[in-house]
């Protein structure tokens, strides 16, 4: 006969570990440095809201917009070449209604453009509308077919991952099988579909230790290896709820930090 009360506990065991995974996920991608950048700026006495991309497919022209429907306004965007040694380059906003909007040269898979779009009114004084120049990314294109499994396993593999900490707090709890579920899900979608991400996004299979210091590869190899660790403290009889307890804290905390920081980068200065 089932238990009710371990039935029960279970499914609002399932809602906690949903909404943890939702809660980590959204605050990843808001912070992440392919969000777009988004304010406010006053000029001339008046709120002008902005938005500008920070990441932008390869054979794609960065488009700078923005919505100003007063004709006083005027804008144009200063824009280089990250890590180099570029001059300055400027590209006026041309209006076409209510919209003004300029194009920034394309850039190969790994480049990086910054820029710094300014406004004045009427005449007056010009003024930046960010604080720091927006940095945009260019990256390959991924198919479909990859990008989605990966995104609803990685989604799935954290989900597994906090359900799995939030059972081995419970002395009674049953987590090995879940545990072995987490490590099987991470490696398919970290390191069976993420390279094959990476790949076709910015020509590498992997560019974290010991290749490189992309911190998606390596949060992805840290997690891992925890979650191995914790297998290897829990294998056969053996239990230690701790180590699983730690692996899942751990993965949570590190999928915390934004996505594609530290990513791959050109240096045009090489």
């Amino acid at each position: 006969m089932i238990d009710l009360n371990i039935a029960h506990r279970g499914v609002w065991l399932w809602i906690l570990a949903f909404v943890i995974t939702v809660a980590s996920a959204v605050y990843q991608r808001m912070t992440g440095p392919t969000y777009p950048v988004s304010g406010t700026a006053v000029i001339g006495g008046f709120e002008q809201p902005y938005e500008f991309l920070t990441t932008e497919e390869v054979g794609t022209d960065l488009e700078v917009t923005l919505t100003a429907p007063d004709t006083a306004v005027h804008a144009w965007v200063e824009y280089r070449r990250f890590k180099s040694h570029d001059e300055w380059q400027r590209a006026d906003l041309v209006r076409n209604g209510d919209n003004l909007a300029a194009v920034l040269p394309q850039q190969p898979s790994a480049g990086k453009l910054m820029y710094t779009v300014y406004m004045t009114r009427g005449g007056g004084p010009a003024v930046s509308l960010t604080d720091a120049p927006v940095i945009a990314r260019y990256k390959g294109a991924v198919p479909g077919w990859v990008l989605l499994p990966h995104i609803l396993i990685m989604f799935a593999a954290m989900l597994v991952a906090n359900r799995t900490g939030l059972e081995a707090l419970d002395s009674r709890g049953r987590y090995k099988r879940k545990m072995v579920l987490t490590i099987a899900l991470m490696f398919i979608g970290g390191f069976i579909l993420g390279p094959i991400m990476q790949k076709f996004a910015f020509g590498a299979w992997w560019t974290g230790f010991p290749l490189g210091t992309d911190l998606t590869d390596n949060k992805t190899l840290i997690a891992m290896l925890f979650w191995l660790w914790a297998w290897f403290k829990n294998r056969k009889n053996r239990s230690s709820r701790l180590w699983i307890c730690v692996a899942a804290l751990v993965t949570l905390v590190i999928f915390l930090i934004p996505h594609s920081l530290l990513g791959s980068e050109l240096d045009y200065t090489q």
